[in-house]
């Protein structure tokens, strides 16, 4: 499947889609391990390496919690260079109080959402999906 660039398209396939469980924010300390099967997404920073991992790896590894997150993934095959989509979905978000932390992957953008909101964020992601169709 090609990946998708226009806006309208995107928004009108995005089917949002929670991952089960609980996903922690944190920054690695400096000579601890961590296997990289562990970590759903990581960036390094002029500050240390900032990690997403389960909370069961966080507990286990007694890394800082610094955001606990809900996953939520597009289920639409979105082009890197897509213009608008962040910007949609994000106000969408921002519109009923919810901060949103945003992951591109080379198929799918996923979104982090405080975990106690996922239901809402869904909500209002899908109402913005049916907006658009």
């Amino acid at each position: 499947m090609q990946p998708i660039s226009d806006l309208g398209r995107l928004l009108q396939a995005m089917e949002p889609v929670q991952t089960p469980g609980v996903y922690i924010f944190t920054m690695l300390p400096d000579g601890v391990a961590i296997d990289p099967a562990s970590i759903v997404a990581s960036i390094r920073e002029p500050e240390g390496v900032s990690l997403v991992v389960t909370e069961e790896t966080a507990v286990h590894l007694e890394l800082p919690v610094l955001f606990r997150a809900a996953w939520i993934t597009l289920n639409v095959h979105s082009d890197l260079a897509a213009v608008g989509l962040t910007a949609a979905f994000s106000t969408a978000l921002g519109e009923v109080g919810i901060s949103c932390n945003v992951v591109a992957g080379v198929h799918h953008d996923h979104i982090f959402v405080p975990y106690e909101q996922a239901n809402s964020a869904l909500t209002a992601l899908r109402r913005l999906q049916h907006s658009a169709n």
